[in-house]
């Protein structure tokens, strides 16, 4: 069945369908799909992982090596609800999707860059959240911004949810991927490409990979996939001379033409259940994953689907990054690694301490790596050694991976507090971008 549309979406959508409808012509007749899209400004970090979608943040940023509570924090705003997904900025205006897990209402929030003013809250779901795992919750996604929309996808009352809205957060379009069967949760955020937003979702009961017309909602293709548990995020990936979509779990890799739908390779492999969202080093696609097995692989992405190495480290939550033939990740139980991206030779372990969710940031030479306590540390991509250069300490918790841009750092995180938890969103930088 269908994830329920909230009176608030109905209502709006219904009166901007009305205000659309051209004379002569009717509101339900579909454009054609458009194939275009600007690239975000430099200054931006518009969906998940950022610019180029792998963690990598725009070089030559002068952001803070050090802060904690009441050092660099240029402000900080309360979120109300719960949720793991990361901050989305772009233009003047940060954005996060939550949830209230009492009412499992689900909406987005819209803060002042500047200053982390609160702007506008969005309901886009009244009821219906789903959420079975502890750490899971109803809004693990990350909104993707073309500049002119947001878009986001909820798991709600049986089905995941595509949604767009405005920058200004008034409806536009609202779209079922497919059914849905909670297992953990749901944490696969959309992604922009060309005239298209392209949402995923695995489920025991057998998922879809859906692209649909950014303005619009029209659907331009559809791909089945199997019926199996998983959470990795799709992404498109410049590889082997061409854009390719890629999607990892359910025992596979899988290459997609992201303008239609086409597979291009698939490698039968990895393991079932992924969270991560795999990097690439423009010719090989690095997949990892967690359950029934840990796996570590590198799959060549010239159409041969090709297995060049794999090990059996566990980074299951975290995503990598990849820097100049080096692959380097953070296991989940907080050992930091480089490898050969080519061989798979490991160069070097550190242990940092702590347990990770949130994904590594990549900053010209610098990592940024965040623990699940709110503790993040800086340490230089290279496979020289282990070299700390930085860090520091916000909140009691923190699973959202931080977003860089505008020489700013933007997380989320959680205070305990007479054993209450509310969340935060904070600004690190200097007073001067």
């Amino acid at each position: 069945m269908c994830g329920r549309i909230s009176t608030v979406v109905r209502v709006a959508l219904g009166l901007l369908t009305a205000c659309a409808a051209p004379r002569g012509g009717h509101a339900d007749d579909p454009p054609a799909i458009r194939r275009d899209a600007a690239p975000p400004p430099p200054g931006d970090w518009p969906c998940w992982r950022g610019p180029t979608r792998d963690g990598r943040a725009a070089p030559g940023q002068n952001v803070p090596l050090s802060w904690s509570a009441t050092d660099n924090v240029l402000w900080s705003a309360d979120v109300p609800g719960r949720g793991n997904g990361s901050p989305t900025v772009a233009g003047d205006r940060v954005y996060l999707a939550s949830c209230d897990e009492g009412s499992g209402s689900q909406f987005l929030l819209a803060y002042e860059r500047s200053s982390g003013r609160r702007i506008w809250r969005t309901t886009v779901h009244e009821s219906g959240a789903m959420r079975k795992h502890e750490r899971s919750t109803g809004a693990s996604v990350t909104p993707a911004c073309d500049g002119e929309r947001l878009f986001v996808a909820f798991a709600n009352n049986g089905a995941v949810t595509a949604t767009a809205l405005s920058c200004a957060g008034q409806p536009i379009w609202q779209k079922k991927v497919c059914d849905y069967q909670i297992h953990q949760g749901y944490g696969a955020s959309p992604i922009v490409h060309g005239g298209l937003v392209i949402v995923a979702a695995d489920q025991p009961g057998g998922g879809a990979v859906v692209a649909f017309d950014r303005a619009t909602g029209a659907e331009a293709w559809r791909r089945e996939r199997p019926r199996n548990p998983n959470y990795s995020s799709p992404v498109v990936h410049r590889l082997d001379g061409r854009d390719q979509l890629i999607l990892i779990g359910n025992d596979r890799v899988v290459s997609h033409d992201p303008q239609t739908g086409a597979t291009n390779w698939e490698w039968q492999g990895g393991t079932t259940e992924c969270v991560t969202t795999p990097v690439s080093d423009g010719s090989r696609v690095f997949s990892s994953g967690g359950y029934p097995r840990n796996h570590l692989a590198a799959v060549r992405a010239d159409g041969s689907a090709r297995l060049e190495w794999e090990n059996d480290q566990r980074i299951y939550v975290p995503s990598l990054v990849c820097r100049d033939g080096h692959l380097y990740g953070v296991l989940d139980a907080g050992i930091a690694t480089c490898w050969d991206a080519a061989t798979g030779v490991e160069k070097w372990k550190r242990r940092l301490g702590g347990n990770f969710s949130a994904s590594l940031v990549l900053l010209d030479d610098l990592i940024l790596a965040t623990s699940e306590s709110g503790t993040s540390t800086i340490f230089r991509a290279s496979p020289a050694g282990f070299e700390q250069v930085g860090g520091g300490t916000l909140g009691d918790e923190a699973f959202a991976s931080p977003a860089v841009c505008g020489g700013r750092l933007y997380f989320r995180i959680a205070e305990q507090a007479e054993g209450t938890r509310r969340e935060k969103l904070v600004c690190v930088g200097t007073a001067a971008p």
